[in-house]
């Protein structure tokens, strides 16, 4: 759960930069990502801080992407023991061969669903996969993001 929540671009806008740069850490999980976003402000609109952060992610270096990774478990609908370990199996299967964590914007999804795209995305080569990551990542980002900043216009609590 992110601790900004609704805030609307206007009061983003006008968070002092350390405020600006914790909230987006809670979207992002990234130190490099939050301050060059915070340091981009202001933003027009919603679109511009989500193009945004979608071009400082894809220009991350690796070593960083692989941080973030440490930050985003694979978290699926409650599922039964059976299905739990063969998660565990499929993602240290994923980990073995690509060097890196298993990540996948789940919204919704159940475990035999996350266990076919895992099956599916271990036919990559690594530079495929890498690109497949980082778009997931941005699909995770995007979805923090739109809930830091609620409606246009934000909520009048804030």
């Amino acid at each position: 759960m992110l601790m900004h929540q609704g805030i609307g671009l206007d009061a983003f806008n006008a968070l002092p930069e350390r405020k600006a740069v914790h909230a987006l850490y809670e979207c992002c999980h990234c130190v490099t990502l939050a301050g060059d976003l915070a340091g981009g402000r202001p933003y027009p609109d919603h679109n511009s801080l989500f193009r945004r952060a979608d071009a400082l992610l894809f220009a991350l270096s690796e070593q960083s992407v692989d941080a973030i990774l440490q930050a985003y478990p694979c978290s699926v609908r409650p599922c039964d023991d059976s299905e739990r370990a063969a998660l565990r199996t499929a993602e240290d299967s994923y980990r073995d061969r690509f060097g890196f964590d298993y990540v996948m914007y789940v919204a919704g999804l159940c475990a035999p669903d996350v266990l076919t795209t895992i099956a599916d995305r271990m036919h990559n080569d690594v530079e495929t996969e890498r690109k497949v990551v980082r778009n997931e990542l941005a699909k995770i980002n995007r979805t923090r993001l739109e809930r830091m900043l609620g409606p246009e216009g934000g909520f009048d609590n804030w």
